[in-house]
């Protein structure tokens, strides 16, 4: 069986499946926009659950120290950051540890800086705990490349600000950013206290042109100052066990973030959650270098098609398993352009605009699949494009 080859899912109580109705009014729609993979979990995790499934007994357990170390190796041996186990606390979700950092690093009322277009979880993370939401947009320039506004942060930031949240490999943008570029947003907020929540989830689905640089591994400063957000449910498609880790290197910070998370009881997670993690960082190196040559050929795919239609602009994502989509020229409103793709063209993708409105004319489209899925969804936006005249 070809390890990326398509698997129906219709059947499987599958989130892009299930919602279909609900977000796009019909079911006659290929869905290309929650960030899952359309890709079988690898086989290494599979037999570990299913051979955990042979003792009789689903109880409480607790995360072995092995299962934390074999992450602590993959992070040193992939992005060369030396992190320790005593740095790592078990979290269910990254959107549940940004919640939870809120909560411990700053009070109802102060500002936490957001880059949008952005995640839709960084505004309501903010919003859904009392803090106050500053927006410092990325820029965006001719060529469709993202960067960061150091100028309008620096305008922006005021004693109340406490936190920015950071999104690294950025989505939707499908940014990794470089060394030079972390580094000045990090001085910047080091020098005006601001602690960082970095999201990393998606560390690990960088393309070979670009290296993902942990921001925290940069300098002792940033170290102590930033909070890292990462896990194994983007890497290996296992985002159904709900486990995921938060790093923190400043013992300071720590104490403070574990004292708000035993006020959420997180607990350690589940017992199959456990081992699937162990057998993903242990074990899944060979199945990543293949995921990764798959997810390029679906990437040159899309640049290629793009290529022969312009009226869809595409910058590839340097990370992500993520296309952003500009279609400003196509001049449709955002709720013409959703529609033309939900009922012309078939495909359920994200919104631009719901990452925010810098998000306004542009659509996600989640390029984790089968080839033979990918084809037929580039076939379908083509017949959908001649039909309207942009042949």
């Amino acid at each position: 069986m070809d390890e990326f080859g398509f698997i129906d899912r219709t059947d499987s109580n599958a989130e892009k499946h299930t919602l279909k109705q609900k977000l796009f009014g019909t079911n006659d729609v290929m869905p290309m926009w929650v960030a899952d993979m359309d890709i079988a979990t690898p086989s290494c995790i599979l037999d570990a659950v299913r051979h955990r499934l042979e003792h009789p007994i689903i109880g409480y357990e607790i995360m072995r120290e092995q299962a934390y170390k074999a992450q602590c190796d993959w992070v040193e041996h992939n992005h060369a950051w030396k992190i320790e186990v005593d740095w790592l606390s078990y979290s269910p979700s990254v959107v549940a540890s940004i919640g939870c950092a809120i909560r411990a690093f700053s009070d109802e009322g102060d500002e936490v800086i957001v880059q949008s277009p952005v995640y839709p979880p960084f505004y309501d993370m903010v919003r859904n705990n009392n803090r106050k939401l500053v927006l410092n947009p990325l820029v965006h320039d001719d060529q469709g490349e993202y960067r960061f506004d150091l100028e309008d942060l620096k305008a922006k930031i005021t004693p109340n600000t406490k936190l920015l949240l950071l999104c690294s490999p950025h989505n939707p943008v499908g940014r990794v950013w470089s060394r030079e570029e972390l580094l000045s947003l990090g001085e910047l907020c080091t020098q005006k206290g601001i602690i960082i929540i970095s999201d990393e989830v998606h560390c690990d689905i960088v393309f070979s042109e670009n290296k993902h640089i942990p921001l925290a591994s940069l300098s002792q400063k940033l170290s102590e100052s930033t909070v890292t957000l990462i896990g194994p449910g983007k890497t290996f498609n296992m985002a159904g066990f709900s486990i995921s880790t938060v790093i923190i290197a400043s013992s300071v910070l720590r104490e403070r973030y574990r004292s708000e998370q035993h006020k959420m009881h997180f607990g350690d997670g589940a017992v199959l959650s456990h081992v699937a993690f162990e057998a993903a960082y242990a074990q899944g190196h060979t199945w990543h270098k293949n995921l990764m040559e798959h997810l390029n050929a679906n990437r040159r795919m899309i640049e290629q098609w793009c290529a022969g239609h312009p009226v869809i602009g595409f910058r590839k994502p340097e990370g992500t398993y993520l296309a952003w989509l500009d279609c400003r020229a196509l001049k449709m409103g955002d709720r013409e352009l959703r529609n033309f793709f939900v009922n012309e063209a078939g495909l359920g993708l994200s919104a631009g605009l719901s990452f925010g409105k810098e998000g306004s004319g542009f659509m996600r489209l989640n390029f984790a699949v089968a080839r033979e899925v990918l084809v037929r969804a580039l076939e379908q936006l083509s017949r959908a494009l001649e039909k309207n005249g942009y042949g």
